[in-house]
């Protein structure tokens, strides 16, 4: 399911059109916690058994630079330069822009950190699961902060950067790298899209949802506060697909997207579509009030 995360309920979530990448879609469901935190909710992460756990609170946190440019992509490398990345494959999909936090404890993946830390702190996280595999398309992790344990575990804090496609593998062992080429969204073949206006369309459709969710679960409908934030509709459209938790199959199909138009569209009806199904089920608890 898709998440909008925060304190609210579980709306379920209608995905929008299938998917044009190889993954197939499932019923998503909608958690509104990221959407009405000041950042992206760290806390809100996939846990694969083997690689991640839920960061514990620590004080020993330390920081490293993030070149993310927060409004628009003035700095991406060229879409055209091949480079090698060591890759992460795991069962969630990061966004630009996106926090997450890791625990690393696999052996070759600490050897991975280990190198990561004396050259530039970045790699490339890539979706995977037993279902569809890997993906050919990820997102580059960079190390904003990190606490080596003495038993070499390590604690992450990573922030989305740009995107990439494998090209081809380099190695497997110890842990995979492969040569990369940059993603970047191009025109909407459609010609100009006026993607200011599709953009807050889509943070309309998401304030609705979420007020209709707060109602949903019986809590004080206020005003949701500003989604955007100033940000332009590319690095928007990966906020909105971030938010999306619990569907990375969706979220995977967002990201392999080139085209900020399409992206927002397709959120744009997902959202509609949640919202149609939230409208009726809260006319049903009008209604019904006690079911």
């Amino acid at each position: 399911m898709l998440s909008i995360s925060s304190e609210m309920a579980l709306p379920q979530l209608i995905p929008s059109s299938p998917s044009s990448s190889s993954f197939t879609h499932y019923k998503p469901t909608l958690n509104p916690n990221a959407l009405l935190s000041s950042s992206l909710n760290p806390n809100s992460i996939f846990k694969s058994s083997l690689l991640l756990r839920r960061r514990r609170k620590s004080n020993g946190l330390r920081c490293s630079s993030s070149s993310y440019p927060e409004r628009n992509y003035t700095n991406s490398p060229k879409s055209d330069d091949v480079v090698e990345l060591p890759l992460f494959p795991l069962p969630l999909v990061l966004f630009p822009g996106a926090i997450l936090p890791l625990q690393i404890f696999e052996f070759r993946y600490r050897m991975m950190m280990h190198t990561l830390l004396q050259t530039d702190l970045r790699f490339g996280v890539i979706y995977s699961d037993a279902v569809s595999g890997t993906a050919d398309v990820g997102c580059v992790g960079e190390v904003v902060k990190h606490e080596r344990l003495v038993d070499d575990r390590f604690f992450l804090i990573c922030k989305g950067q740009e995107r990439f496609r494998i090209g081809n593998i380099v190695r497997t062992k110890p842990y995979l790298v492969a040569e990369v080429t940059w993603l970047e969204d191009r025109p909407s073949p459609d010609g100009e899209e006026d993607l200011d206006s599709l953009a807050n369309e889509v943070e309309s459709y998401m304030k609705d949802v979420i007020r209709l969710s707060n109602r949903l679960g019986g809590k004080p409908e206020k005003e949701v506060q500003d989604l955007r934030r100033n940000l332009f509709p590319t690095p928007f459209s990966f906020f909105v697909g971030s938010t999306f938790e619990g569907a990375p199959r969706e979220q995977q199909a967002l990201l392999e997207l080139e085209d900020t138009a399409t992206r927002l569209k397709r959120e744009k009806e997902t959202l509609r579509n949640t919202l149609n199904y939230l409208s009726a089920a809260s006319a049903v608890k009008d209604v019904f009030p006690s079911t």
